[in-house]
């Protein structure tokens, strides 16, 4: 039997060897992420069968299967890359949501949020993922946010000529582009709600129960959030699609009605508004048409607070068909709003269908949604 060697050289030996048995032996080095040919070796099956079996859509025997989830379990794999998945399938998987608000304002309106849930349940259904782009607004330098973010495509929602500039980022980096209620923007799918016509009927009722008097309430017509009287110079500048559609839809039936700007969607805002309308030294409307439903509950507090009876001193019309806390009415009788009610998860729905069609090299569907008007407790002709 050969003796065993001795010496330095025979040490380095010694330790070659020993490197050597542990690279051959399964297990993550340290401080890497471990692999799926490492367990497929540790299992002692081949990577497409360790793959398939963390997948599971192929024909893997359930032995196979709770070997390879054992060795993953002791390497501590916890599946595959999904950064590798995507460079492989050229694509991240991710659809990008911008909001034409600073996100903490955005959420404060469930209409955002009812949108974003149609969003990502066909997102979702379709193994995509969703990543709420912060606004161009939230950043001082611009669009940088969509520069490099990880996005196959973009729905824009309620975004106006300010968000240009992005849109132009987004095509050169040939991203599909979706925009829900939306200016014309060039080169996206448009998502749109009938604001215009929508309120254009809210104002013709009220104008057939007997209503001159009729007060707009509005959102706000560009990021100033300024409160107060929308003078036509103020008209003119305003920037904001959806609030403009709604206010130019009221117009179409009172040329001159009275409209006040508020500084976002919330009772709150409505309640200011509303304070200022029903002043007890000066002309108070018969009636209210707010462009939310947040808001016209905000203007019901205002018209309680004044003394003043709804729908008998003052009639209220919202927009969106949300529901109403009904603590918010505890002082009333009424339990529903007159409104109009959009559809806003099926417009979510229809701007990711819109999306995943692009991705795929299908022509994309457009879409076009009609906003119901719904007679609730909140209207009635004007007192004589």
């Amino acid at each position: 039997m050969d003796e065993p060697a001795t010496g330095p050289g025979a040490s380095r030996a010694g330790v070659a060897r020993a490197g050597a048995d542990a690279a051959a032996r399964p297990g993550p080095v340290r401080g890497s992420r471990p692999t799926l040919a490492a367990v497929a070796r540790a299992a002692g099956v081949a990577p497409s069968t360790a793959s398939l079996a963390f997948s599971g859509s192929g024909p893997v025997s359930e032995e196979a299967r709770a070997r390879v989830l054992a060795a993953a379990a002791e390497l501590g794999y916890g599946g595959p890359d999904p950064r590798a998945r995507s460079l492989r399938r050229g694509r991240s998987g991710v659809i990008g949501v911008v909001m034409d608000e600073r996100l903490s304002d955005a959420f404060r309106d469930p209409v955002n949020v009812l949108t974003l849930d149609g969003i990502a349940e066909v997102a979702g259904a379709a193994g995509a993922s969703l990543l709420l782009v912060r606004s161009p607004l939230d950043d001082e330098r611009g669009a940088v946010p969509l520069v490099d973010a990880p996005m196959d495509a973009v729905v824009l929602v309620g975004c106006n000529v300010r968000i240009d500039p992005a849109v132009a980022v987004l095509r050169r980096r040939q991203i599909p582009v979706v925009a829900i209620e939306a200016d014309d923007i060039e080169g996206a799918v448009p998502i749109q709600l009938d604001n215009r016509e929508a309120s254009r009927r809210a104002a013709a009722f009220l104008r057939d129960l007997g209503h001159e008097a009729v007060t707009i309430v509005s959102l706000p017509l560009d990021r100033s959030h300024r409160r107060g009287p929308i003078d036509t110079a103020r008209e003119t500048e305003g920037i904001a699609f959806t609030s403009l559609e709604r206010l130019r839809g009221v117009r179409g039936v009172y040329p001159d009605a009275v409209a006040i700007e508020t500084g976002g969607s919330s009772v709150e805002e409505g309640r200011i508004a509303g304070t200022a309308l029903f002043a007890p030294d000066g002309p108070r409307p018969t009636a209210v048409i707010a462009q939310s439903d947040v808001l016209a509950v905000g203007v019901i507090s205002a018209a309680l607070d004044a003394g003043l009876r709804v729908p008998e001193d003052v009639s209220v019309v919202g927009f969106d068909g949300i529901t109403v806390d009904d603590s918010l009415f505890h002082r009333t009788r009424i339990r529903q709003l007159t409104t109009l009610v959009q559809p806003f998860v099926q417009k979510g729905q229809a701007a990711a269908r819109a999306a995943l069609a692009m991705l795929e090299g299908a022509a994309p569907q457009p879409a076009a949604f009609r906003s119901e008007l719904r007679i609730g407790d909140t209207t009635g002709p004007p007192r004589a």
